[in-house]
């Protein structure tokens, strides 16, 4: 029997794309954005693309904000990718200050526009890059990231980063031009990454069956 994955309908996202990646890997994918099917799921993933405040709107204005809430509550897995995990943040500062969903303490800031050596570098931040553990304590056993190999490279696109309130909340950093930001976060059952895994080749898949079997 195949494995069920639900996805977010909330009117933004490459849910497509999404959707495509979690059949490759052999899963069932619903797309919803009914309140009681949301909470049914097995497997949660919550998908984003733009900005901050058009996704908390678009989650708000459907009443999927308090269906996450509760969902996570459950200790089931929950993914957000890109945008969805940015919105898994206690708050934003992109274009003012906007609440999120609080599931991960955090909070989403620019990425700076200058790099370690003081340089100016592009903004967003599109391209390739491996991830790394935040320290030597980081383990991946048991996590989306098992069996996946250390500096493995992912893609990402994004002018925000994940600032998570404690260490342990980070599971994978990037660097970019040596400022580390945020690739993969996690708070128990709460997961997000902020690269596109269904844009991340063969690794990427990796990732998303790694989560699918959780």
């Amino acid at each position: 029997m195949k494995k069920e994955i639900v996805v977010i309908d909330y009117g933004i996202g490459n849910l497509f794309s999404v959707k495509r990646s979690f059949e490759s890997c052999g899963a069932n994918v619903v797309l919803t954005s009914d309140f009681d099917r949301i909470l049914a799921a097995d497997h949660l993933v919550l998908p984003g693309v733009g900005a901050f405040a058009d996704g908390m709107n678009g989650l708000k204005k459907r009443g999927l904000d308090k269906a996450i809430v509760e969902y996570a509550k459950t200790g089931k897995p929950l993914l957000g990718i890109c945008l969805g995990m940015q919105m898994l943040a206690t708050t934003s500062q992109e274009f003012g200050s906007h609440k999120g969903l609080d599931l991960v303490p955090g909070k989403v800031i620019a990425i700076e526009n200058t790099s370690a050596d003081g340089k100016p570098h592009k903004i967003p931040h599109i391209g390739w890059e491996d991830l790394v553990k935040p320290n030597e304590k980081t383990s991946w056993d048991h996590t989306i990231l098992k069996s996946i190999p250390e500096r493995s490279a992912v893609y990402h696109i994004h002018s925000f980063t994940f600032f998570p309130d404690a260490e342990i909340y980070r599971l994978a950093d990037c660097f970019y031009n040596g400022k580390r930001l945020s690739s993969v976060i996690r708070k128990e059952n709460v997961y997000g990454c902020q690269f596109h895994p269904e844009k991340s080749g063969k690794i990427g898949l990796e990732i998303l069956k790694n989560f699918l079997y959780l």
